[in-house]
């Protein structure tokens, strides 16, 4: 399953959780898991600069396929010299397949088995994506990972409607590698079926022939209760390749993180780290902290004593309540830089306790400390 460009070392399995430590080898450097991931929407990460990115810790980004289409254009990336050129990112960039954000536009798309039509967010105009198509726009960013074309079946979906869903997936993940060519990409399949267990096997059973560098999982956290995303976790777990990443896709509260580990994911992504931060709230090593709150107006304490960030460093949460209350773009900024530096920071401790046996007493540390009551952050 690996080729010149691809390959992935499973290093530590703990016995007791299946958490899993190894490194994925790509084109454009090694990325050690498990890894969280921070996204760069629009061929940026919102409010952060590649080197600051780089200093936090981001040994990957994620980009979208759909919305690069749309502005600036997939062709005018290309001409750039692909995505890693135009953004200047030179470690492994993730792009997803557009799926999500083409089913999203429910008023606005019309899906047949040849493909999704929809109208544009921007300017009204009618598309029509196909799983060609999904491949031929990454093949012109030429991101290192790239998804298959997928429906993602929103929560509360009835039987009927998550298996044509999960079967339209399958039949598109077909179309997907049969267009593929390109050896420096490496596509990852993904896992539907909503909550219903005998199409989440089955539509990872259709899956299996197609993995070749990683699979994902998808159709999780949309809206659902954490357990029930939980129990489907585990469902997978033991069923899952293990000689390739395991990516959940759109998972990125502390607690998601720490619970999807435990259940033996490698990859996960989330806007939650930057977005949050845009509104004033902080992730700290003793739980959420929103510094817009009048509580922090004569607070001149770091955000974080645990953390070692620039903004932890160098400023307090006074200062930090003064910049979002008066929407200076620098408090979202270094709230930003924080979050993903602490994300990052969360998934560095978990691989250590991987090697080092201490899974479980790892993640009932970190709860103590953060707060159970802080556990839903998202």
């Amino acid at each position: 399953m690996n080729n010149e460009y691809f390959s992935f070392e499973l290093q530590k399995t703990d016995p007791e959780t299946g958490a899993r430590a190894g490194v994925f080898h790509t084109p454009h450097g090694d990325i050690e898991t498990p890894v969280y991931m921070p996204v760069g929407t629009q061929a940026t990460v919102k409010g952060m600069f590649p080197r600051d990115l780089k200093d936090a810790g981001s040994q990957i980004i994620l980009a979208n396929t759909y919305h690069l289409y749309m502005r600036p254009g997939d062709e005018l990336i290309k001409k750039a010299g692909g995505l890693h050129k135009f953004m200047n990112w030179d470690r492994p960039i993730l792009t997803d397949s557009g799926g999500f954000q083409v089913f999203s536009l429910t008023s606005l798309n019309k899906i047949r088995d040849e493909g999704v039509t929809f109208s544009s967010h921007v300017d009204g105009s009618k598309h029509l994506f196909t799983p060609e198509k999904a491949m031929q726009i990454q093949e012109n960013l030429g991101s290192d990972i790239i998804m298959a074309f997928d429906q993602c079946s929103e929560y509360g979906y009835d039987w009927k409607q998550a298996k044509q869903a999960m079967e339209r997936t399958s039949s598109w993940l077909e179309r997907c590698y049969a267009y593929h060519k390109d050896p420096k990409q490496a596509l990852f399949p993904i896992i539907q079926g909503n909550f219903y267990k005998d199409l989440r096997l089955e539509s990872l059973n259709r899956c299996l022939p197609y993995v070749k560098h990683g699979i994902a999982i998808g159709g999780l956290s949309v809206g659902e209760p954490k357990p029930l995303m939980y129990e489907t976790l585990d469902l997978l777990q033991e069923k899952m390749p293990t000689d390739v990443p395991r990516y959940l896709m759109g998972v990125g509260s502390p607690d998601c993180l720490i619970e999807g580990v435990m259940r033996g994911v490698d990859m996960f992504d989330c806007v939650l780290a930057t977005r949050i931060a845009r509104n004033g709230t902080a992730m700290t090593s003793h739980g959420k902290v929103v510094v817009r709150n009048g509580k922090y107006k004569e607070d001149f304490t770091p955000l974080d004593d645990e953390c070692d960030c620039y903004c932890c460093k160098n400023y307090t949460k006074a200062y930090l309540r003064h910049l979002v209350n008066v929407d200076e773009m620098l408090g979202a900024m270094l709230l930003s830089m924080h979050n993903i530096t602490f994300l990052h920071k969360l998934m560095r401790g978990l691989r250590e306790a991987i090697f080092g046996g201490y899974v479980r007493e790892f993640a009932a540390e970190f709860y103590q400390k953060y707060g159970e009551n802080e556990q839903k952050i998202s």
